[in-house]
């Protein structure tokens, strides 16, 4: 087993240790950058790297204390500033505690703590001690982009066995190239068990994301990266596809995450991964759109990456510049955070939308037939999920139509869920002739559950409802301020009808990229006398605390219209269904 890795707080009275210092033959220049130092005599991390520091006066620095106590106090806004504006050295002793206690706030799996990743290590591989032998990878992983980052070859059979570990303990992650370079990353600054738990915490996020899992949001995220660079880099785009009239714009996409990972000197990513670790994947985007910028004016001034050089490979080029790229870190970073008009709810639209058109298409770029079809035959529920549900609902079982047309309400229903979705079985959760009409008791049964389906069927036999795409326990979650926020949610949010008549109203921004303002993204509300779903000129669904009355109206949100004739309505039931596994 690796000893426990000591910060260079510790270094002074370990100084005798030290063994052979690593160089690379690259560099002209190296500093001595001890990181790490392990207690067995295998060392993770080599005692010395050639990142350079910028020579200048040092601004004072904020302490990991204080930034702890604002994690404490959820200020996350004055968290994000403290982490954009602080330029720590390379070296800086804070990250050993900063980076575990960013990706602590998104962990999910309270088991992952007390010495849960050792027993997964001995349950998977027989014993903790790290073998000398090769460790096969998991498939997820893209053996092509393997970065060790000057790891030790104890350090890279330490990266190999957590990113074992982690599939072992979440095998819903199908293809996630990006792990093992985050992996290694980690590892310079922290211990093994450490360096599992922070990547435990950001593939478990429900709030932010911060590592693709599959290949769905794989090519979603840099679709997602193009659309947004068509917009916001529009000279760079056209100069590009002006000068390589031949390639296609998706190819160099496709790798625009290696730009960062691969491209960028180590100091560069450092300090990205300071605001990536709290922000998400949006700093990665940002970083992005500034190397394509940075990369447009250089090939307009320098004859290193002139058109004649860089035609037939503009992918390529991009990562060589990037491994030389003209500006310091706090510059990059400066111009990434400077970029208006790339809102997170901006970023999501264009997100959802994307996967949308992808999943509508059933076709992605690699083996995407497959794994949809495994998901979801015909996008139908399976025969048990047919079962389960017709024996469970009182929403789909009406008087006037024959068995036949209520199973086929359910067919409809099914094909408009996203496609993830449809791969787990449904379990009811709450229903108001079982549990009884009480918000209260509502919110107990259903909160915590990410996503949910609202099935109401009225006096006047009307069955309509919304799919939820975020857990109701958000209604509690306080912003910057301390405030509530009023609504939350998010644009995989839709409304549907499905007797008498049957249609689906999804979230309005997914038809166009323009900003529709503040009433379009009005998606869930709730409080302890009312569930609200849809707002802007109207309420789509509003129920009361009792959940016996209920009124629907046209909203700006959904772009719907009245879900019932009378627009007020008395409820005869209210089922709530979530999905097992998620």
């Amino acid at each position: 087993m690796v000893g426990k890795v000591l910060g260079i707080r510790d270094l002074e009275q370990f100084s005798s240790r030290r063994s052979s210092v690593y160089v690379d033959p690259e560099c002209d220049k190296f500093f001595e950058l001890p990181l790490f130092i392990a207690a067995s005599s295998n060392d993770i991390t080599p005692k010395c790297q050639c990142w350079q520091f910028s020579p200048g006066k040092e601004p004072a620095l904020r302490s990991f204390t204080e930034i702890k106590q604002l994690l404490q106090q959820n200020k996350k806004g004055d968290v994000k500033k403290i982490l954009r504006e602080n330029y720590w050295p390379i070296n800086s002793a804070i990250r050993s505690q900063l980076w575990p206690a960013l990706c602590a706030q998104h962990l999910t799996k309270q088991n992952l703590l007390d010495g849960f990743y050792w027993e997964m290590v001995h349950q998977v591989f027989g014993t903790t001690e790290l073998s000398e032998r090769p460790i096969m990878l998991p498939a997820f992983v893209d053996a092509t982009h393997c970065l060790p980052y000057h790891l030790t070859s104890t350090g890279r059979a330490v990266a190999d066995r957590i990113v074992n570990v982690l599939g072992y303990d979440c095998p819903d992650i199908t293809y996630s190239p990006v792990l093992y370079p985050i992996t290694a990353i980690l590892l310079h600054f922290m211990s093994e068990e450490e360096a599992y738990l922070c990547l435990a915490g950001l593939v478990g996020s429900k709030e932010k994301t911060f590592i693709n899992q599959t290949k769905l949001q794989h090519e979603v995220t840099w679709k997602t990266v193009m659309q947004i660079a068509k917009k916001h880099t529009k000279s760079a785009i056209a100069y590009f596809q002006r000068i390589c009239p031949g390639q296609k714009l998706e190819r160099v996409f496709m790798d625009w995450c290696w730009w960062i990972l691969a491209g960028l000197p180590f100091q560069h990513l450092v300090r990205i991964m300071d605001c990536y670790f709290h922000e998400g994947i949006k700093v990665l985007y940002r970083v992005a759109l500034v190397i394509i910028n940075l990369f447009h004016k250089e090939c307009q001034s320098n004859n290193e990456w002139s058109p004649d050089n860089i035609k037939n490979d503009i992918g390529n080029a991009l990562i060589k510049f990037c491994k030389k790229i003209p500006v310091s870190p706090a510059k990059l970073l400066h111009a990434a955070f400077s970029i208006r008009g790339l809102s997170t709810q901006y970023i999501s639209r264009i997100f959802i939308k994307t996967e949308m058109t992808l999943k509508s298409r059933s076709v992605l770029s690699s083996g995407s037939k497959q794994l949809i079809k495994s998901r979801s035959s015909d996008n139908l529920p399976t025969s048990q999920s047919q079962v389960n549900i017709q024996m469970m609902s009182h929403t789909l079982t009406i008087r006037e139509l024959h068995s036949e047309s209520c199973r086929n309400l359910l067919f409809t229903l099914w094909s408009w869920l996203p496609v993830r979705i449809t791969m787990y079985q449904p379990v009811l959760l709450y229903t108001t002739e079982e549990h009884g009409c009480s918000l209260t008791t509502f919110y107990v049964r259903v909160e915590q559950h990410e996503p949910t389906l609202l099935m109401i069927k009225t006096c006047n036999n009307e069955v309509f409802g919304a799919y939820c795409s975020s857990r109701w326990f958000e209604r509690n979650v306080k912003d910057d301020k301390g405030q509530r926020q009023a609504y939350f949610g998010t644009g995989e949010t839709f409304l549907f009808s499905l007797y008498p008549e049957r249609a689906k109203y999804p979230w309005v921004g997914i038809e166009g990229d323009r900003d529709l303002g503040h009433s379009s993204e009005l998606f869930m509300a709730a409080d302890s006398k009312m569930i609200t779903i849809g707002g802007g000129e109207g309420q789509a669904i509003w129920m009361d605390e009792n959940i016996r009355f209920g009124k629907t109206d046209g909203c700006k949100t959904f772009n719907n219209p009245p879900l019932c004739p009378s627009g007020d309505f008395e409820i005869r039931v209210l089922e709530v269904y979530g999905f097992v596994g998620i």
